[in-house]
């Protein structure tokens, strides 16, 4: 069942580092195709980071849990909105371009411009969500080994705000968040099982 968990949480993470490995370093017609493609499939698994991150704290009603929601939408809908417009819409403009995509028209350049807008407010989103949860981690186990997970998620939202999911470090905070996220959702299902099990005894002791 942990393992399972892990693995959920942890999926939308490592499967974008996986695709950031092969991320072009720059859209031109001969990397547009590729850039398309990648970011097609991205757009099934970036608002997946947010309802993992969300799943934290599913099944709560408190202003942390609360705010941990809220960020993980504000980041899965305006990152997602720069994957949309930066990444499918460019690279498949530049496409069907080809040759007079070279100079940059000034229109993809202007996509860029409110695609990358778009996805600083999604980056930071993420990153205060962590935030949130490093400081719900720490309330709930003190400072030990259960707040590594919360730094390896805060340290691959930080990193992700200016790398993207560009090769390496935006790759390494791909895996790092993936990881993070996997590995809280782990101490999360843990913490649970003692009192689900004193519920069932409970309940068998009243029959």
């Amino acid at each position: 069942m942990r393992w399972r968990t892990f693995a959920l949480l942890a999926a939308p993470g490592l499967v974008l580092g996986v695709v950031g490995a092969t991320h072009p370093s720059g859209l031109n017609p001969d990397t547009a195709r590729h850039w398309f493609l990648m970011h097609l499939a991205g757009v099934l698994v970036f608002p997946l980071v947010g309802v993992a991150l969300a799943w934290l704290v599913r099944g709560r009603r408190d202003l942390l849990a609360i705010g941990v929601v809220v960020t993980a939408y504000v980041y899965a809908t305006l990152y997602t909105a720069l994957d949309v417009i930066s990444g499918i819409g460019n690279g498949y403009v530049t496409d069907r371009l080809g040759a007079d995509a070279v100079p940059r028209p000034p229109s993809i350049s202007l996509a860029f411009h409110i695609g990358t807008i778009l996805g600083d407010v999604g980056a930071w989103a993420l990153f205060a969500g962590a935030v949130l949860v490093t400081i719900d981690v720490i309330r709930r186990h003190g400072v030990g080994p259960s707040v590594l997970p919360a730094v390896a998620l805060l340290l691959g939202s930080w990193f992700l705000r200016d790398e993207h999911i560009f090769w390496p470090w935006g790759v390494l905070s791909c895996f790092a968040i993936g990881i993070g996220t996997g590995w809280l959702g782990v101490l999360r299902a843990a913490a649970a099982e003692p009192r689900t099990g004193a519920a069932t005894a409970r309940t068998a002791g009243r029959s």
